[in-house]
């Protein structure tokens, strides 16, 4: 339990320290260069990870209740596993994919608390509204929006690819091609991880096959 508690631990630090410096440093949408291929870019993102988001206030009361059930799925499994002293291939990447899941329902649940500017929803029109200027950390419950809308911060962009393509190839010609274009936080990279290495080292991370 100890391993499961530290992985989560450094994890949320780690993503809660870069969504604070980003949001109270940053304009929305501002982007800057770190190295070639790689920018800090501030995005805020309503919905899931790497920016997709659907149906609105309730498509979001229905992930934040979705993270809820998986981190409460979670945490039973993990008393589980432990009792029948399963391996690291299982645990790590699972505290991998835990961390990141509280990482972005914190997001969701209380940064429209916590800061006085965000992305809004305005029920009138259907549409998510974006916001000018840096936000600022306010007192609780003073914030730019309610309990269970605020928004993810998002800050990784990785485009390894930007090209304009000349307008007389045939078909593609004209377009933007942009490759890796999603935006990302540290809680997104830890489940993308932790998803992964269970797929990878899956045989020795549930070597007698699922055990729910």
């Amino acid at each position: 339990m100890k391993k499961i508690a530290l992985i989560t631990i450094v994890i949320l630090l780690i993503d809660q320290l870069t969504k604070f410096y980003i949001k109270t440093h940053f304009s929305l949408g501002e982007s800057h260069d770190i190295f070639p291929g790689f920018k800090f870019t501030f995005v805020e993102n309503p919905g899931m990870a790497y920016g997709f988001h659907f149906g609105g206030l309730i498509g979001k009361y229905f992930l934040v209740l979705v993270r809820l059930v998986l981190i409460g799925g979670m945490v039973y499994l993990f008393s589980k596993w432990l009792k029948m002293g399963s391996s690291n291939y299982l645990i790590i990447p699972m505290s991998m994919i835990f961390a990141g899941a509280i990482g972005n329902l914190i997001d969701g649940m209380f940064y429209g608390l916590i800061y006085d500017s965000g992305t809004i929803y305005i029920e009138d029109i259907g549409r998510w509204i974006d916001y000018d200027g840096v936000s600022k950390l306010t007192q609780f419950g003073h914030g730019y929006s309610t309990f269970m809308k605020g928004c993810v911060v998002d800050m990784f962009h990785f485009p390894l690819v930007n090209w304009d393509v000349p307008q007389n190839w045939p078909l593609i010609g004209g377009h933007h091609v942009e490759f890796f274009k999603y935006i990302f936080n540290v809680a997104d990279a830890a489940i993308t991880l932790g998803a992964l290495l269970l797929f990878i080292f899956r045989k020795k991370a549930f070597p007698h096959g699922l055990e729910f």
